[in-house]
């Protein structure tokens, strides 16, 4: 499904000069604005942490297994396909996607839900809106704002990672009452390039959680002969099992599943748009509907990769160990810190916060590496 890349712009794109900033500063003629908005991502912090945070193995548990890091890049990569062939602001696309997860803690999702249950009682924890955090507050590298004041539809896109927000209660506890000053519409549909950078996310996590599984030996590939479509993948590639390496039989599988899933969603996509009367950006703010999706029948694969893997590789019990170890850092680490945070914390770094958030700040940011280390320090 080729498509020539045109260089204007479609009506249903963010254009590349943006509405603004919540600090104004001056332009630059070398970067449009989102481009300088992936730049900073990429130069922050929080970004080069996620090379040693966990997507689904611990990171010390081999080199060849994806981190955050590597999930992020991987995703930007499918959205910037995926913009391109629409002709949306690929820039867009590809900051959202390379930003998407900075909130993450340590640990994966163990991690996170770990940090959530000690912050029962002071606002809870999210990794998404970590990662506004991040971008609007801890962040440090500027002399005249904290953050790194992204464009206005970055940060809409950030805080729409899964859609329009009906309850912003949880967005109110975490970051303060009013923090967006009526710069972001919550109820407004999200942007197709936010909308594509979030099925991304998707794809690259379903097929390169197979590749990590199966390298792995969590589970073999006559195990998901089950899933029609993969099944009829994995007929086509075995045939070369006599000339090629399992391994790179693997690949080719992986391969044609993103092929698969990313053609399914340029089809379905263009269906949706028609369907919906979509002519205009305006168009696209006023719909209820998420334009930006799988079929029917993709999206009962999608959710059969997820059921398979939460089944067979993220419940398994050679990653719960490490994950319920994850937990146990994480809780020790927040009881511990707690009972004497200056000890641990510069909190002169952190203002209008009280002290549960900061350390919430302080963990969330840490990554497993630093993690274990300081748990082996003080348990």
């Amino acid at each position: 499904m080729q498509k020539k890349s045109i260089g204007k712009l479609s009506k249903l794109a963010v254009p590349f000069v943006s509405k603004g900033r919540f600090f104004r500063e001056k332009k630059t003629d070398l970067r449009n604005d989102f481009q300088r908005d992936r730049d900073r991502i990429i130069h922050s912090t929080a970004f080069r942490r996620l090379k040693h945070k966990t997507q689904v193995f611990v990171n010390t548990s081999g080199d060849h297994f994806r981190t955050r890091i590597t999930h992020s890049l991987e995703v930007s990569q499918i959205a910037r396909t995926l913009s391109k062939y629409f002709n949306l602001n690929e820039d867009l696309s590809e900051t959202l996607s390379l930003a998407h997860d900075l909130g993450h803690t340590p640990f994966g999702h163990a991690g996170e839900e770990a940090l959530n249950k000690c912050m029962k009682n002071y606002g809870g924890f999210d990794h998404n809106i970590q990662t506004l955090r991040i971008i609007t507050i801890l962040e440090n590298r500027y002399y005249k704002f904290k953050g790194l004041n992204l464009s206005i539809e970055t940060i809409d896109g950030l805080v729409k990672h899964n859609g329009p927000i009906k309850d912003i209660a949880k967005l109110n506890k975490i970051l303060g009452k009013n923090f967006f000053k009526k710069k972001i519409n919550f109820s407004r549909n999200s942007t197709l390039e936010a909308q594509i950078a979030s099925i991304s996310d998707d794809i690259a996590y379903n097929s390169h959680d197979l590749e990590d599984g199966l390298k792995s030996n969590l589970f073999k590939l006559d195990h998901l002969r089950n899933i029609p479509i993969l099944n009829k993948i994995i007929i086509k590639h075995i045939k070369n099992l006599k000339k090629h390496s399992i391994d790179l039989i693997i690949r080719q599988i992986i391969r044609e599943i993103i092929n698969e899933m990313v053609s399914d969603v340029i089809k379905t996509t263009k269906k949706n748009i028609i369907f919906n009367k979509i002519k205009n950006l305006n168009d696209i703010y006023k719909t209820k509907n998420q334009l930006v999706t799988f079929s029917k029948e993709m999206q009962i694969f999608d959710k059969k990769i997820k059921n398979f893997l939460r089944n067979k590789m993220y419940f398994h019990k050679k990653v719960n160990s490490k994950t319920n170890y994850g937990r146990k850092v994480i809780t020790k680490l927040f009881v511990k810190i707690k009972s004497n945070p200056k000890q641990y914390i510069n909190i002169k770094k952190y203002s209008n916060s009280n002290i549960e958030r900061i350390i919430s700040d302080y963990i969330a940011g840490m990554t497993d590496r630093y993690a274990i280390n300081l748990y082996n320090q003080i348990k």
